[in-house]
């Protein structure tokens, strides 16, 4: 797999990383986006979903070939691989193709503004000279699955998303397909299903971290149902214990008051001159 992204000259060479510049000091994105990175990121942690060990990580450059700029993904889930024990040496830092052995299965794209290249090159990067949108870069490199997630339709061109919320392709032996329908996927409750992986994506509307209800993208089981975040699932689980203690205190009233009950109707027939251990 390695082969098939960098060339010889790279292969050479590849143990030397001292050029690579995998950390700079640009800002975080926006509130919405960092959010949404952590929202798809701790829940595959939390909640242990896909077998161990497996890689997801928000912004962190994928370095597909030696030389030349890496592709940084807002998020990436990559199966069967696993950090390094040792992250002061700068080859266990970023996600390194020819380190980790194989590509990530899945990059996600969050649409923060109409400049991020994730379907079509924008006016301003063309002027800077780049040619190839991150649709087709993904492709070129064979990134199993892409995800577009565009909450707040900055990008709905003909050519983009088009009216759609969320848009997701496959690539497998060389095809790109888009797994989504022609109109995308616009409403909550929708979902999509990642064979490969064995989870899916969907949209849903609640809350998270704070008490208003936005529009997120989550990951799904292949019936829909959201995989839940640790605060969620701890939420559940004392619901749980809440319903569970509820039920015991109602069965320990009940059994007190066929108690009582009982010793009522034993003081009555004793007052009759019965024996109500006869009975």
């Amino acid at each position: 797999m390695t082969q098939q992204l960098i060339n010889n000259e790279d292969i050479v060479s590849q143990l030397d990383i001292s050029h690579l510049t995998i950390e700079d000091d640009a800002p975080v994105d926006n509130i919405q986006s960092e959010k949404q990175q952590r929202l798809l990121v701790e829940p595959l942690y939390s909640s242990k979903v896909l077998p161990s060990p497996y890689f997801v990580a928000a912004n962190v450059g994928l370095f597909y070939k030696l030389k030349g700029d890496p592709i940084v993904p807002d998020v990436m889930l990559s199966l069967d691989v696993q950090c390094a024990e040792d992250f002061s040496q700068k080859e266990n830092r970023s996600y390194f193709v020819w380190e980790f052995g194989k590509l990530p299965e899945v990059c996600i794209e969050i649409v923060s503004n109409a400049e991020g290249d994730e379907l079509s090159l924008s006016r301003k990067s063309k002027q800077k000279g780049k040619s190839i949108a991150k649709k087709d870069l993904y492709s070129q490199i064979r990134i199993p699955y892409y995800v577009v997630f565009d909450p707040l339709r900055q990008i709905q061109g003909e050519t983009e998303m088009n009216g759609a919320l969320l848009r997701v392709w496959s690539n497998f032996a060389g095809r790109c397909t888009e797994l989504t329908p022609p109109q995308g996927i616009t409403e909550v409750g929708q979902a999509v299903w990642l064979e490969e992986v064995g989870l899916g994506l969907t949209l849903w509307s609640g809350q998270f971290e704070e008490e208003i209800t936005r529009l997120w993208l989550r990951w799904c089981d292949q019936s829909g149902q959201v995989i839940p975040t640790g605060a969620e699932r701890a939420e559940l689980e004392q619901q749980r214990a809440e319903i569970e203690r509820q039920r015991a205190e109602d069965e320990r009233l009940r059994a007190d008051e066929a108690e009582t009950k009982a010793q009522r109707l034993a003081e009555r027939l004793r007052a009759m001159g019965i024996d109500p251990d006869e009975v």
